[in-house]
C-alpha cells in the first residue's frame, strides 16, 4: 500500500464518532485505505450482489448480525442500511462502531445527511498528493507528476496512462453518470467533458457550453453538478471583501486530478505539455488542487477564492483557510524565471487588503524559496511538500 497521509486522520476520526465515512473519486484508494488502517475490521463489499441482496432485503439482520468494528465498502447501494446504523449506534454509544466508503459520493452523502446527521465524521480521500506520490518515486518531477495525476494504481501496477484512464472515463460515465442522471447521450457528455478540461482554469460559462454542445442549459447545470459530487471538477469561487472595486462574480473550473485533465486534452508527453496552449492554467490548476489536498488531509475545510476586479487586476489564489482577515495571496507561473512584473497586482491588491508582505507569494518552476523586494518567491516542488498541520 502506497503510504496516505489521511490515513492517521480516519483512526482519528473513529475515537470522535460512531460512525465514520470515507468519500472521494472512484480509484482514489478509500477501499486500500480503511482496509488497511483497520486490520481487526470485519469487511463487507455491497459490489458482491449477494451481499447487497441481503442488506437491502432484511437491513436489521445484516447489521445486527455484524455486530460492531464493521466496514461497509459501497454502502450507498443498500440505503436501508442507514437508518438500522442510527439505531444500532445510538443504542451502543461508542466511537468507532462503523466505517463507511463508496464511490457514488453523491448517493452516500446524501444517506448521510438524511440518517446519520451528527453522528458521522466524513472524511474526503482525493487521488495521490504529489508528495504521496514521492513515495512511490522519489525521483518523480513535477511534470511528471502533472502528466501522471494521482490516482494509485497507476503507480502500483504501472498501468499505461492512456489505458487507465480511458478505462477510468468509461466506468464512470457508465455506472455513475448514466446510472444517477439517466445521461441517454453519451457521446454529448463525453463532449462535455473534454470541453470542461479545455476551459480548466476559466470562469464558467455554462449557457456558451450548452450552446457548443446543442443541450439544454439545465442538462449543462446538471451535469455540472455530477462532475463535482463525483470528485472530478471543482469551483474555485470569487473572493468577495470589501474593497472599493467591482469584483467578478463568476467561478473558475478545475479538475482534482491533473493525469485526468491531460489525458482528456492529449497531452501525452512532458514536451506535450510543455507546449501546450494551456500549460499556465494546468500549472495553475495543480497548484490549487494540491492546496485543497494538503488542507482536506488535516481535516481542514479548504477557503480558497481567485480575485479579478473591474481594473482587471487579478490573483490567482486567495487562501484564507487559516486567516480570514490575513489571507495568503498567491500568483502562480508557469516559468522558471522570475520578473518582478509577476508581483504587480499582488503589491496593488495587497496594499488595498492592508495584507503583510509576508503573504504575499509567487510561485512558479523554480528551486527553493527567496524574497525579491518583499515577494516570496517559491518554487512548486517547495510548496508542493509543505507538512499541514492536523486539526488537534
Amino acid at each position: 500500500m502506497i503510504p496516505r497521509i489521511l490515513s492517521e486522520q480516519v483512526r482519528r476520526s473513529t475515537t470522535w464518532f460512531p460512525i465514520t465515512s470515507v468519500t472521494g473519486p472512484r480509484q482514489s484508494g478509500k477501499s486500500t485505505l480503511v482496509q488497511h488502517a483497520f486490520p481487526d475490521y470485519s469487511y463487507l463489499n455491497l459490489e458482491d450482489p449477494e451481499l447487497r441482496r441481503k442488506a437491502q432485503i432484511d437491513p436489521i439482520s445484516f447489521i445486527r448480525d455484524n455486530p460492531g468494528h464493521l466496514i461497509i465498502d459501497e454502502a450507498q447501494y443498500a440505503p436501508e442500511l442507514f437508518s438500522t446504523l442510527q439505531v444500532v449506534a445510538d443504542e451502543n454509544k461508542a466511537t468507532g462502531q462503523f466505517i463507511l466508503s463508496g464511490s457514488q459520493n453523491f448517493l452516500l452523502i446524501k444517506q448521510i445527511k438524511q440518517s446519520l446527521a451528527g453522528r458521522v465524521g466524513v472524511l474526503k480521500l482525493l487521488p495521490l498528493s504529489y508528495k504521496e506520490a514521492l513515495y512511490t518515486n522519489p525521483d518523480l518531477t513535477v511534470e511528471d507528476f502533472i502528466l501522471t495525476g494521482g490516482y494509485p494504481r497507476l503507480y502500483s501496477a504501472h498501468i499505461p496512462r492512456s489505458i487507465f484512464f480511458e478505462s477510468y472515463i468509461n466506468s464512470y460515465i457508465e455506472r455513475d453518470v448514466a446510472d444517477y442522471l439517466n445521461v441517454r447521450n453519451l457521446t454529448a457528455f463525453r463532449t462535455f467533458l473534454r470541453l470542461c478540461a479545455q476551459h480548466v482554469g476559466g470562469l464558467i460559462k455554462e449557457t456558451s457550453m450548452a450552446n457548443e454542445i446543442g443541450v439544454a442549459y439545465r442538462t449543462v447545470k446538471s451535469w455540472s453538478s455530477i462532475l463535482e459530487s463525483s470528485y472530478v471538477t471543482f469551483r474555485l469561487p470569487p473572493f468577495f471583501g470589501n474593497l472599493n472595486k467591482r469584483l467578478t462574480k463568476t467561478p473558475k473550473l478545475y479538475f482534482y486530478d491533473t493525469g485526468l485533465l491531460c489525458h482528456l486534452l492529449r497531452i501525452e508527453t512532458i514536451q506535450d505539455l510543455q507546449n501546450h496552449p494551456l500549460f499556465g492554467e494546468i500549472v495553475e490548476n495543480l497548484v490549487i488542487s494540491e492546496t485543497v489536498k494538503r488542507y482536506c488531509n488535516a481535516l481542514k475545510t479548504p477557503e480558497l477564492y481567485f480575485y479579478r476586479d473591474d481594473s482587471k487586476a487579478e490573483i490567482d489564489l486567495v487562501d484564507c483557510t487559516k486567516s480570514q482577515l490575513t489571507p495568503d495571496l498567491i500568483e502562480i507561473k508557469s516559468g522558471r524565471m522570475y520578473h518582478d512584473r509577476f508581483a504587480k497586482h499582488l503589491r496593488s491588491v495587497g496594499s488595498a487588503m492592508n495584507i503583510p508582505d509576508d503573504n504575499r507569494t509567487v510561485v512558479m518552476r523554480t528551486d527553493g524559496q527567496y524574497t525579491d523586494h518583499g515577494i516570496n518567491v517559491l518554487g512548486i516542488k517547495e510548496l508542493l511538500s509543505k507538512d499541514e498541520q492536523p486539526i488537534s
